[in-house]
């Protein structure tokens, strides 16, 4: 007697769009993704890989633990705020609220009263400068980079060899000025391969290095200054520090040149600290740049900000309109979503950036005890950062709960998924990020996890000798297996 194939057996497609929990998971998820999740159990099924008994069930968890999205939200335990392989900036309540509110119909456009079409980003350039005082105009677009590359294009043609020259356009008798004169040292890779130098170029601009790696006067840039001079760059070295025997041009001294010769000064800052901050007191901020001289300074909206992927770009009424003129800024527009999140963060309650920057250690000591006290493990002096270019080499002094080093990768897997910081053969959980509120979701995390290992669920079962206070610091560093880029 010959035994039926039991593959013969495995549940038709029609049977399991049927099934209660598949149909309820459609206006979450889709037909197309629903029928490639049963698709997938089925092939598994028919190679070997899957019991037909489990291919009901596989279909069942699927589409019920499924996101729409494939992204899968973490509990942040690294002690690095502005994560960039984390999304860098967590948005406040408020702004998660402004970007659900936003996903519909607005007003993005459209004056309400009048019914008539009105400018894109009232609201975000309204909180901009009320936020910082000293800017005159504000524009908002996709990202830093963008922001850069689009100031730099815009303004060329605005000094003493061009004043009749339009941008972007050159005639018979006519120079456009295309030379962007920057020092040496500032010529910084953002992250991801991508260098200044080269984004640089692809405006059609040709930089002009002064100075030295360590050492830059403001001769050097005087030295440049020229007929073909575009304008003046001054980029905030966030994401490296040079120690030692250094020197730079203020904006202060840079902006006596600039007038000399009717050049546009540039800021480019990076990290985006509106105003000064007290916890970061070498950390540059928007109004003291505007205040010291720039024309126009560009930060990004998600690092010290706290808000979205955004370009903002703040600065003299003349310069930014020029820059909005632009025909590349609506190439580089942003979206409602990004306008709704930046002035939420700007206008709401303290985000989470800020908090976490802001945390006092003893209350961050108190949260790691309590965890080791119902998890297990040894509470560690550890210094967090600030992360995403902003800040380097400034500890924020602060506690972690140390763990074995494989706990690492089961509380990746984990739900919540918990991204731990890995050094010198341990596994530090620090909590600078993790929200107060997550914290017995953490536990439940680091329980999970050891039972994943073999243990019965607390880390002192795993040769941690339980609970306990050591004074053996554990400093960042750049090379961390979990760093994170810029």
């Amino acid at each position: 007697m010959v035994e039926a194939d039991p593959r013969r057996s495995i549940p038709r497609t029609d049977h399991l769009l049927a099934l209660p929990e598949v149909a309820a998971a459609r206006d979450r998820l889709g037909e197309a993704t629903i029928r490639a999740l049963i698709a997938d159990a089925q092939d598994s099924a028919r190679s070997g890989k899957l019991p037909v008994a489990e291919v009901t069930p596989t279909v069942i968890a699927a589409v019920t633990t499924r996101s729409a999205s494939s992204l899968t939200p973490v509990l942040n335990a690294t002690g690095i705020i502005v994560h960039t392989n984390l999304g860098r900036a967590p948005l406040s309540p408020a702004a998660q609220q402004a970007v659900s509110d936003a996903a519909g119909y607005v007003d993005v456009e459209m004056d309400l009263e009048s019914g008539k079409r009105s400018k894109r980003g009232v609201g975000a350039k309204a909180a901009l400068l009320r936020a910082c005082p000293a800017a005159e105009d504000a524009l908002v677009v996709n990202n830093g980079a963008a922001a850069l590359l689009l100031a730099v294009t815009a303004l060329r043609g605005s000094g003493d060899a061009a004043d009749s020259t339009s941008p972007g356009r050159s005639g018979p008798g006519t120079t456009v000025p295309d030379e962007i004169v920057v020092s040496r040292g500032e010529l910084v890779e953002i992250g991801a391969g991508f260098r200044l130098p080269d984004l640089m170029v692809t405006t059609g601009a040709r930089l002009r290095e002064v100075g030295t790696t360590n050492r830059t006067h403001l001769a050097d840039y005087a030295a440049a200054v020229g007929p073909a001079t575009a304008s003046l760059l001054k980029v905030h070295t966030s994401n490296f520090r040079v120690d030692g025997f250094t020197a730079e041009a203020t904006l202060s001294q840079l902006r006596g040149l600039a007038d000399e010769h009717k050049l546009p000064l540039i800021a480019d800052l990076g990290s985006g600290l509106l105003t000064p901050d007290p916890v970061l007191p070498n950390e540059p901020d928007i109004d003291t740049a505007l205040r010291d001289g720039a024309d126009v300074v560009i930060v990004s909206g998600d690092k010290l900000l706290g808000g979205p992927q955004a370009g903002l770009i703040l600065g003299r009424t003349e310069a930014v309109e020029r820059i909005a003129r632009h025909p590349l800024a609506r190439a580089m527009r942003t979206d409602k979503l990004t306008l709704a999140a930046i002035e939420a963060t700007i206008s709401g309650a303290s985000n989470p950036v800020h908090d976490a920057l802001h945390l006092d250690p003893v209350d961050l000591r108190r949260r790691t005890e309590r965890l080791a006290e119902a998890v297990g493990g040894t509470v560690v002096p550890h210094d967090g950062r600030v992360g995403g270019g902003g800040a380097p080499g400034v500890p924020l002094p602060g506690w972690a709960l140390e763990l074995p080093e494989d706990f690492a990768e089961p509380l990746r897997l984990g739900d919540p998924a918990v991204v731990a910081r890995v050094h010198q053969g341990v596994c530090l959980v620090d909590l600078r990020s993790v929200p107060e509120t997550s914290d017995d979701a953490l536990a439940d995390a680091i329980r999970a996890a050891a039972e994943r290992l073999g243990g019965t669920g607390a880390a002192a079962d795993r040769g941690q000798g339980g609970p306990g206070i050591t004074e053996t610091a554990t400093q960042t560093a750049a090379n961390d297996r979990l760093g994170e880029g810029t």
